[in-house]
């Protein structure tokens, strides 16, 4: 009998076994992150004064949902005892406390994604030497919850690639070329064991010469090169560059304009080998050609550390081309009765020659202003389309509306075509009744011709609705579709007056509505992934995450 009750005990224990299993076996885990390694410059700086360095700690919640609990994060200042100074950055996202031997900050909860726990000042201890290094640590703790500690390693010295600006002509023509003078030198206190190039041009401007060592972006997917509107090129140079020595690329690269360029842009920096950005396209090398160096021309090798000043290694420019495009109204003139619904096309083209793209600013390169005649109802509206008063004024019901305002993205290909499909209930057919379709750039009552637009006869077109049954068909006259004078001298330097909406999809995929006023710089370049874009700035390099 005992062995019975034993085993019925012991089955017991063992149905209640996921019962009694600790709460805290599904709590969430938590991801601390900051930079692998920063490097100080040694004190007393450049300058005369300590240059700080930053150094970013944050805490990534993978999970979909926020954290509603206070948790607590501590980091021990010891290691850096001799090494270096540290101070809270003026702006902080937590309640921060700073002692000779800790940084202990304390936040009431966490957002899904990535939260920041603390930001520091750094500079080098005053008695520290070049090549002092210390581990610092951020833990945290909290309950129903754990932390994966981030460990950064402080060190004291190290290269710094500084890369000079080159003289380019900003102003040029289709089909001008320009070689780009690449010089840089190692300001920091020890060697690099290579350095990559990187080189990364707009739609319009590309490099005439391929190198061995040399890999390159190539866009090969749909709608390229209009989604980011870059090309990369990442080079690298083997050898050692010493501290204290000025050098430059030796091979030629050559910038060409292109038949389509207009208002593009370059950014072009040096990184250490193996700090070089992951490029966001697969970059493909020549199978064979010369190897691009480059030289000493100005008077010990270490451990691979990294940059002391990463802002330094990148220079950009902007570039104007004496080009023009050409938008083109298009509409068509949908076929019904009386109580049908008729899908109509309204839109635009590009006839180029050049693209035109507001990479650095991300504004709306063009607006579709779309009438819609009288008789007829609008009972679909394609996403990117805002419904309007008669006046342009802004409305909150989208359909039935007598008016519509349609936005691109910021970039415009050299043969692209943009289209929006409408519905249209046609409730009565009304003789005379005609629909007007204007492109143009922003302004609060609907468009304007752009000085870039070579041609402002077709930037208005009409349509009608045709009668099925022998009913009244109003007919479109060539002279509704001109009202603007084509006597405008476009130039890539003229500016617009106004933006429009963000959004990166053509073919009638917008992203977003809305307006915001603006002045166009480069058109952007500035140049996405991208982006870009956005608004597309032109990349900095920032530091790894361990």
């Amino acid at each position: 009998m005992r062995k019975r009750i034993s085993l019925l005990a012991a089955c017991g224990l063992v149905a209640l076994g996921p019962a009694i299993t600790p709460a805290h076996a599904a709590d969430p885990v938590f991801t601390l992150t900051g930079p692998a390694e920063i490097g100080l410059r040694p004190h007393p700086g450049q300058s005369g004064e300590p240059q700080k360095a930053s150094l970013a700690f944050r805490v990534v919640n993978d999970s979909a949902k926020p954290f509603d609990r206070q948790s607590t994060f501590t980091i021990d200042l010891s290691p850096l005892k001799g090494v270096a100074d540290v101070r809270l950055a003026q702006r902080q996202g937590s309640d921060c406390t700073l002692t000779a031997t800790a940084v202990t900050c304390k936040r009431g909860g966490l957002w899904a994604g990535e939260t920041t726990v603390v930001d520091l000042d750094l500079t080098a201890a005053k008695d520290g030497k070049a090549g002092a290094s210390a581990d610092l640590t951020v833990t945290g703790t909290t309950q129903g919850a754990t932390f994966k500690a981030a460990t950064t390693k402080v060190r004291v010295g190290g290269p710094d690639l500084v890369l000079e600006p080159a003289r380019l002509r900003a102003e040029q023509k289709p089909g001008d070329q320009q070689n780009l003078p690449v010089v840089f030198a190692n300001e920091g206190t020890e060697a690099v064991q290579g350095v990559v190039l990187e080189l990364r041009t707009t739609h319009g401007i590309g490099l005439v010469e391929r190198y061995e060592n040399c890999s390159y972006s190539e866009d090969t997917g749909d709608g390229q090169p209009w989604n980011t509107g870059w090309s990369t090129v990442q080079c690298l140079l083997d050898g050692t560059y010493a501290p204290g020595t000025v050098y430059e690329v030796s091979g030629a690269l050559t910038l060409k304009a292109a038949p389509h360029a207009f208002m593009d842009g370059l950014t072009y920096a040096v990184y250490a080998a193996g700090d070089q950005p992951k490029s966001v396209r697969q970059l493909k090398k020549p199978t064979a050609g010369t190897k691009l160096a480059a030289t000493a021309r100005a008077a010990k090798a270490s451990a691979r550390s990294v940059d002391l000043d990463p802002w330094n290694n990148l220079q950009e420019f902007d570039f104007a081309t004496r080009n023009t495009a050409d938008l083109v109204a298009t509409a068509t003139s949908p076929k019904g009765k009386e109580g049908e619904t008729v899908r109509a096309e309204f839109g635009f083209r590009n006839n180029g020659p050049a693209w035109v793209a507001y990479l650095r600013s991300g504004e709306a390169v063009a607006r579709t202003d779309i009438v819609i005649p009288a008789g007829t109802k609008v009972t679909k509206v394609p996403t990117g389309c805002e419904a309007v008063n008669a006046d342009g004024s802004r409305r909150e019901q989208a359909l039935g509306a007598p008016r519509y305002f349609c936005s691109t993205g910021h970039v415009v290909g050299e043969k692209e075509a943009f289209s929006y499909p409408f519905e249209l209930k046609i409730d009565k057919l009304v003789r005379g009744a005609m629909g007007f379709v204007s492109v143009g750039g922003w302004t609060p009552e609907g468009t304007q011709a752009p000085r870039w637009d070579s041609d402002h006869a077709n930037d208005k077109t009409a349509f009608v609705i045709i009668a099925k049954d022998g009913g009244a068909t109003p007919t479109p006259t060539a002279s509704a579709t001109a009202t603007a004078s084509a006597s405008a001298t476009p130039s890539a330097t003229a500016s617009a007056t106004a933006g429009a909406t963000a959004g990166t999809t053509a073919h009638g995929g917008l992203a977003s509505t809305g307006t915001s006023a603006g002045t166009l710089a480069l058109g952007g370049a500035v140049l996405v992934a991208a982006g870009g874009a956005l608004t597309l700035a032109f990349r900095r390099k920032a530091s790894g995450h361990a």
